[in-house]
This record gives C-alpha cells, sequence and structure tokens, in this order.
C-alpha cells in the first residue's frame, strides 16, 4: 500500500458523498464513516487500519490543479467504475481512453466533483 490515507477538503461534505457514496465502494471502501461535517470510506481489514479517503468540510476551501488517481485492476473497472461516477454527478467527465502520453497502456477517464476538485481512474495494464 502506497498510503495510509488521503484528506480530501470540500466545501460541502453532503454535496460530494452522493458521488463517492456510489463510487467508493464499488472499489472496496464499504465501511463509511461520517457525520455532518466529514465522511470516511474505509476499507474493511481485520486490524481496523486500512487505507481510507476522508472528505472533510472546510469554509471557504477552493479547488485546485490537485488530481486524485484511483487505480483499478484493469480497463474494463476502469469502464465500470467511471460509468458509476458519471451517473452519480461527476462533472466534466472524460470517458475513458488510452493516454499514450502518460505511458504505453495509461488507461484512464477523468472528472470532478460538485465543487471542482479533480479525480482519475486509471489502469496501467495493457488490454488483455
Amino acid at each position: 500500500m502506497l498510503f495510509d490515507h488521503v484528506d480530501v477538503r470540500v466545501r460541502s461534505v453532503a454535496q460530494t458523498r452522493r458521488l463517492f457514496d456510489a463510487l467508493l465502494p464499488a472499489m472496496g471502501y464499504t465501511q463509511i464513516n461520517a457525520d455532518e461535517e466529514s465522511a470516511g470510506y474505509h476499507r474493511p481489514d481485520e486490524t481496523g487500519a486500512s487505507d481510507f479517503v476522508w472528505f472533510v468540510e472546510e469554509r471557504g476551501h477552493v479547488p485546485n490543479g490537485t488530481r486524485l488517481a484511483f487505480a483499478a485492476p484493469t480497463r474494463a473497472e476502469v469502464d465500470h467504475l467511471a460509468q458509476i461516477a458519471r451517473a452519480n454527478g461527476a462533472r466534466r467527465f472524460e470517458p475513458a481512453q488510452l493516454c499514450s502520453e502518460y505511458g504505453p497502456h495509461y488507461y484512464a477517464s477523468f472528472f470532478e466533483d460538485d465543487e471542482g476538485n479533480r479525480y482519475e481512474i486509471c489502469c496501467r495494464r495493457p488490454a488483455v
């Protein structure tokens, strides 16, 4: 695992949840802990120390050029997860495509949440 957790700042957790309540459980982050100011998405783990993504409400947050990329094991999974994102409010959605400028097998879909935070779902493996 390359990270322990990611904190994403948003102006409105309520707005962000529509997209991520659908997308992150499809990625295995099936345990959701939330209150009015935050929402955490965890992978089930016997030790309770699994990686997680946490959305924290922060007044005045302004999105920037940072992009959070989620890895998918196959191109088919990129397509599947991208459609979940699109159906649940992803904005500035770019369908999955081969991005050879990033590598010979880099396949990704790009999108933003309601606030303009940037995300992608990618796979670096060749097509099967």
